[in-house]
């Protein structure tokens, strides 16, 4: 069931329906809203919420954990079950945070001091409508939402008249100076910020603590070409991998099938930054859960860990029509064309032929076809949540993602298809 080249097949609609990739996607604007909308989503399909307080308790069959940009869900419904299955994918997704400290500006201008979170394209950043969301902090310690879905700031690129030769050589961003985001006229008054801020969301600028705020473009989502086969969006890089996961675990459920294993969900924070922390792939979060999880099995925690599996989802790079001589030859997915296998010899993917054997079998058993990735091997290999979580747990782990283009530039593009195959993919991967 391998292609490397278009297919056709009958068996799929040309315009299939992302009406709910989409909503998902115009809502998931950081990642605490990708973890709260999960969340709901979650809910409504019977899902119970707790806390990771309660994971020394009785837990209950079907449930999820919410906490800042981490969201675990699973689907225990046999107790006695013999191995996991795991899908992880993050929630975060490169962009420009908001400073404690924000108040800025020259000459006039109002502007917010951001620092750069994650590997932007810095340049695709310029000239776009610009709303802020994220979490607030109050004084109380409780946290609140906030999405501000206005055109709050812009950064305006230099006019060409005044960067004459720019199209020859290239566009040259300090991050620093070049990045930092227009948002109206007068002076950098300490305190502006947070006085407008309060004012946004109704709370005393007194009660604000702190924030973990960011950017992002107010662009919808939408389907893209003659014949809307593409989907343009921010941040498919890792909202398209939430989504299939989330998805793929409720339709699993509905099937009622009786299966042997506990199917786990994980979306981790801070992936971008290297998942070093408590809500990050790297931190304990989902070994708590998996011990609590396993606590009333007649299997060892050892023994079930060692017959477990675990897919790292996130996002490919597709093949570029204006660059082809980026990617391996024998190595360049398409879009439409199935989810990607990601393999890499120096184990920045955490893919082994074993872990890749079970991926491929979940695809045929979805009758859903598959591609493969490896880097040119003069081209550096990104890497992913996939070889910390083999490492933390010792778990086989396979790589895998939709092919996309224009990763971490503010809006990327995907096939329509490949998120539904995904998705079918991952619910056939529950039950087995």
């Amino acid at each position: 069931m391998n292609t490397s080249r278009p297919r056709q097949d009958p068996t799929f609609s040309p315009q299939p329906d992302v009406s709910g990739l989409l909503r998902h996607l115009d809502a998931c604007v950081s990642p605490a809203h990708a973890v709260d909308y999960c969340g709901t989503q979650l809910r409504l399909a019977g899902f119970q919420e707790v806390s990771f307080s309660k994971l020394g308790s009785a837990l209950p069959n079907c449930g999820f954990i919410a906490e800042s940009g981490l969201l675990l869900a699973w689907d225990n419904s046999s107790k006695n079950f013999s191995h996991f299955r795991i899908v992880g994918a993050h929630s975060d997704s490169p962009c420009l945070k908001v400073k404690p400290l924000p108040d800025a500006g020259n000459f006039g201008w109002r502007q917010i001091g951001v620092e750069i979170y994650g590997g932007i394209l810095s340049n695709s950043w310029l000239d776009r409508d610009l709303g802020i969301a994220g979490r607030v902090v109050l004084s109380d310690h409780s946290v609140t939402l906030v999405r501000i879905n206005e055109a709050v700031a812009r950064i305006p690129q230099l006019a060409i008249h005044l960067d004459r030769d720019v199209n020859e050589r290239g566009l040259i961003l300090d991050k620093q100076i070049h990045l930092m985001p227009i948002w109206g006229l007068g002076d950098s008054t300490e305190g502006y910020f947070k006085e407008w801020l309060s004012s946004k969301i109704g709370i005393g600028s007194t009660q604000i603590a702190s924030w973990d705020l960011g950017l992002y473009d107010l662009t919808p989502a939408s389907l893209l070409g003659s014949d809307s086969s593409l989907i343009a969006s921010g941040r498919l890089d890792n909202q398209v991998s939430c989504w299939a996961a989330i998805e793929g675990l409720i339709a699993a459920k509905t099937r009622g099938d009786n299966s042997t294993n506990c199917s786990v969900v994980a979306l981790f924070d801070h992936e971008e930054v290297g998942s070093q922390s408590t809500h990050g792939a790297g931190g304990p979060r989902l070994q708590w859960l998996l011990e609590s999880l396993n606590a009333g099995n007649e299997r060892s925690f050892q023994e079930v860990l060692s017959a477990s599996h675990c897919i790292s989802a996130d996002n490919a790079h597709a093949v570029h029509p204006n660059y082809p001589e980026r990617h391996d030859p024998q190595h360049r997915p398409l879009p439409n064309q199935g989810p990607v296998l990601k393999s890499n010899a120096n184990q920045r993917y955490a893919t082994s032929p074993e872990s890749a054997a079970v991926f491929i079998e979940s695809c045929a058993a979805a009758e859903v076809p598959y591609q493969h990735f490896v880097s040119k091997n003069t081209m550096p290999c990104g890497s992913t949540i996939g070889p910390i979580t083999s490492t933390q747990l010792g778990i086989s782990t396979v790589d895998v993602g939709v092919a996309q283009l224009s990763m971490h530039s503010a809006r990327e593009l995907c096939g329509a298809l490949d998120p539904l195959l995904f998705t079918r993919t991952l619910a056939h991967y529950f039950i087995a």
